[in-house]
Order: structure tokens, then C-alpha cells, then sequence
């Protein structure tokens, strides 16, 4: 890769083709960056909330990171209503990003079979995971489950017109299955069959509904 700018200047890399593929990872292609976007899909962030959603990130290569999408159009900042401080938020066309990610969660299917094997999982992940696994299909019925990792409860609601997945506010489903991050992965991917996943971990409710959502 050479170093560029949009201004010319040699600060950014670039692969220097005039192609979509190169053009595209001369933007989120960076390490990191998709992770962020992972992040923000799940909903506009604070700097400190995105620095605890990316084990192992350093600091100044976040700033880097925010500052490298905030440019090109991908990352907007926002005010935090909570704290009146600044959040970091997806602008429309880095919304955009969702398919992609989506594809690459679901190309994804056969490096997750080993499980972490060490590595980090956060419970919000899976709102990006599952979005991603579902969102293709569309259900006869329609049901709300919670899949829950640790401390964290992820609503998916299924139906005839798709998935939608979402971190469970107040109010939790009545059919709660908890389990480790691979098998709650394997149940919402298909991979794992519902039986063998409630043997591995806890369903709280109706199996049946586990069965409409991930059957």
C-alpha cells in the first residue's frame, strides 16, 4: 500500500487502484475499523464505551481509528444525553456497512466451530452475530426469545417480515435460553440442533420458541 490523501497530501494509506473493492478498504480495510462499526451498529457509543467493546485496542489507535471513518464519512460524533459529552454514532452510508458485515459474520461460520479458545466475548456482540445469522430468513410465525451470554440478554424478535435483534431493555421474554458464547452461536446459527444446545446450557420457557426462531 502507498500512503494518500484525498488532498494529496501523504498521510493515508491507500492501495492506490481505482477499484470498489480498494477504495472500500482504503477506508474500513484498516485494523480495527470494522470492528468500530461493529460497535456502532449496536447504537451510537461514547468514547470509553468503544474503547470497553474492543479488548485490546490501544487508545491512541482508537482516536486514529474514529478520527481515519469520522474523515471519510463513515463515523459522525453526536451528544451523549446521558452524560452531555460527545458520542461517536454511524452516519446513513456507514449504516450501509451492515450488509457487509453481515456477509462476513456469516463467511465467517466454519472459523467459529473451534469456539474462543481463549479469545474475548462480550454478551453485546451478539446483537451484530445474531442480526447477522438471521437476517436473510423470514418465519412463519412470529415469537420474541432471549439469548443470553453471562450478564447480557439479547432480544430477538422473529416474523414473516425477518429478525429483528436488539440488547433487552426492562422487559425480558418469557423464553430465555443462556448458554457459553459457542453454544448460543451454534443454536442462532444452525450449526448446533436446539436439543443439544439446551443440554448445554439453560432455557428458562418454551423450547418451542427456541425451535421458531433457530429451528
Amino acid at each position: 500500500m502507498r500512503k494518500s490523501s484525498t488532498d494529496g497530501s501523504a498521510s493515508k494509506r491507500s492501495y492506490g487502484q481505482y477499484c470498489g473493492l480498494a477504495r472500500a478498504l482504503d477506508v474500513v480495510g484498516g485494523r480495527w475499523s470494522l470492528l468500530i462499526v461493529r460497535e456502532l451498529l449496536v447504537g451510537p457509543a461514547r468514547y470509553g464505551q468503544l474503547q470497553a467493546g474492543l479488548p485490546g485496542i490501544a487508545t491512541n489507535l482508537l482516536a486514529q481509528r474514529l478520527r481515519e471513518l469520522e474523515e471519510a464519512g463513515v463515523v459522525e460524533r453526536t451528544l451523549d444525553t446521558e452524560s452531555n459529552g460527545v458520542a461517536y454514532m454511524l452516519t446513513p452510508w456507514g449504516h450501509e456497512l451492515r450488509d457487509t458485515v453481515a456477509a462476513l459474520v456469516n463467511w465467517s461460520s466454519p472459523l467459529m466451530i473451534t469456539g474462543p479458545q481463549g479469545d474475548a466475548f462480550q454478551g453485546h456482540w451478539l446483537v451484530v452475530a445474531v442480526d447477522s445469522l438471521l437476517r436473510d430468513k423470514r418465519f412463519d410465525e412470529s415469537v420474541t426469545v432471549g439469548l443470553a451470554v453471562d450478564d447480557v440478554i439479547v432480544s430477538v424478535h422473529v416474523g414473516r417480515t425477518g429478525a429483528r435483534v436488539e440488547l433487552c431493555g426492562d422487559t425480558v421474554p418469557d423464553t430465555v435460553f443462556r448458554g457459553d458464547p459457542a453454544i448460543v452461536l451454534g443454536l442462532a446459527s444452525g450449526m448446533l440442533p436446539i436439543e443439544q444446545a439446551v443440554a448445554g446450557g439453560e432455557l428458562t420457557g418454551r423450547a418451542a420458541d427456541l425451535a421458531v426462531a433457530f429451528g
